[in-house]
Parts: C-alpha cells; structure tokens; sequence
C-alpha cells in the first residue's frame, strides 16, 4: 500500500493507492496556518488514520508546496511560508519512524500524470499547476527529473516573456512575487492574478471563479479577460516548447478547468515555438485535482 500526502495552503489531502493503483481510502482536513509544528503532527494523525482505517501500513509521500534544497536539506520557496527554512522530511522520518519521501507538489502531479494519467506511455512530459500558485514538474520516461539544483520544471518564477514590457518592474504596477521578484510567471497566470488582472482592467471585483462563471454565460468582459489570459499561457508555454520540446503538456489547477484553454492555447503558441509546426498536445488531467496526492504516493515506485 501507498500512502500519499498531498500539504496544500488550505487543505492537507490523503491518499492510500493499492498495488494497481486504485484509491482505497481518502480523506481531506484543513491545513494548519503559520505554524510548521502543528502542520507536521496535522500529517501524522491524517496518515496514521488512514492507515488504521484499512489496519496496514504503508509507504508515505508526500507533496508540498515548495523545494528540498539539495544544498541545506532545508526547505526552500514555499509560498506556505512557514515551512521554509525546515528540514520537513527528517523532522517528518522522526515523527513516523520510518523513511518518508517528500517532493514538490507540482512534480506530484507531473508524475501522477506520466505514471497512469493523461501523459501515461509519452516519453516527455510538462506538467502546470495553474492554481493560486504557478509550477510545474517535468517527467521523463515516466520517472520525475528533479536537476542538479532542484529546480527542474520551476517555470512559474521564471519571468513572464514579454512582461518586462508590459508591466515594467520598476513600474507602479509591477507584479511583486511572494519570492521576492516582479512579473513572475505566477503572478500572470494564477487564479489569484487572472482575478487581479480583471480588476485592474474591469474594476470589477471578482475571484477567477466567478469570472469563469460568466465567460459560460457568454459574458463579454469575461470573454475579453480570457483572450489575454491564453494569449499570456501560450506564450509562456511557447518557452517550454522552445526549451524541451515535450511530447505533451498536462494542465493542473483550479484554472486547468477551463475547458476552452486546450483548443485555443495550441493554436495561439505557434506564434512563438521556433518551429514551422508544433505537435505538442495540451490536456487536462485525467486525475483532475486528485493528482497531486496520488503523485505523492507513487513517489515509491512499482516493485
């Protein structure tokens, strides 16, 4: 049995996957603010009642918004930032007593997706996370490549392409990025900044929810609003294409379910791919907002 963790800001999801990958048992509570400690010990009772649920124990994943610094061992770039700065796999090891992997939730769902999701059998996959916040994870061959600095797939604190003249960073408007840089990728192309991006155009107050709301109910200013959004998305996943030319891409995140985005992006990233033609597919993910956690747990490979 597998146990997968996936730690987001707002919810701590669990996950225990039998040998063929089918889901056993699952459970979701509220995650803990600001305070590592109670994050930590919020893990162990949710793994630990799982694993009394189905009387067995199993191998424990998890994902979490953020890094392991190869350097420190310490936890790094976390838009959770009260885990930044600690050791959570030891500290966690200690907790449960037995070895714990942990790993970038966006590289969770990269492989969820590469191992029996919609990039299952393609050699090279990017997997987004289009959330309230931006990542990515990139699978080879269905095994997660991680990078000499840990950093593989880390697309949304890249800058934006073609920001820099948009919205210059020493304009009023720049868009500061929790990591400390301006015109992140992120802060485009998130749910929280597509919901900005519509105020500062709209004046309207809305979250990214109720705009796609009315973009069904074939709302012009919704209409609008999205055209700049898949204009932003494809050009910036025109840089991965440029980079590594993956076979497809799978979008993740609240944002991922905009139906409209899988026809339009592809058409609109020829534009800026150097190449004559692109037969990179773009898909939603099979396992929807179950992928993060389930690539948790596939963090231990079949036997």
């Amino acid at each position: 049995m597998r146990v997968g963790v996936d730690l987001g800001g707002t919810k701590i999801e669990f996950i225990a996957l039998g040998k063929n990958g089918a889901v056993l048992a699952r459970n979701r509570i509220p995650s803990p603010k600001n305070n590592y400690h109670k994050t930590l010990t919020a893990i162990k009772d949710g793994v630990e009642a799982l694993e009394t649920t189905l009387g067995e124990r199993g191998s424990i994943g998890i994902g979490i918004p953020g890094t392991i610094s190869p350097h420190t061992g310490l936890v790094r770039g976390a838009n959770s930032t009260w885990l930044i700065g600690n050791p959570i796999d030891h500290d966690l090891e200690e907790m449960f007593g037995r070895p714990v992997r942990v790993a970038n939730d966006a590289n969770c769902f990269a492989l969820s997706e590469a191992t029996d999701g919609s990039a299952a059998g393609f050699k090279v996959m990017f997997g987004v996370i289009l959330g309230t916040g931006v990542g990515g994870g990139l699978c080879l061959y269905g095994e997660p490549i991680l990078g000499k600095n840990g950093i593989a797939g880390e697309w949304g604190h890249s800058p934006m392409p073609g920001g820099n003249m948009e919205v210059p960073e020493d304009a009023p408007n720049a868009r500061a990025c929790y990591c400390g840089q301006k015109n992140c990728i992120e802060t485009f192309l998130s749910g929280p900044a597509f919901s900005r991006n519509f105020f500062e155009q709209r004046n309207i107050d809305l979250t990214a929810h109720q705009i796609v709301e009315r973009l069904n109910d074939n709302d012009k200013l919704a209409q609008a609003a999205i055209a700049t959004y898949e204009k932003q998305l494809a050009r910036a996943l025109a840089g991965v294409i440029n980079i590594i030319d993956p076979d497809i891409i799978v979008l993740g995140g609240g944002m991922s379910n905009i139906t409209r985005l899988y026809e339009t992006v592809p058409n609109l990233w020829q534009e800026w791919c150097f190449s004559d033609h692109v037969d990179t597919i773009l898909k939603p993910p099979l396992h929807g907002d179950s992928s993060g956690v389930r690539g948790a747990a596939w963090l231990w490979p079949i036997e």
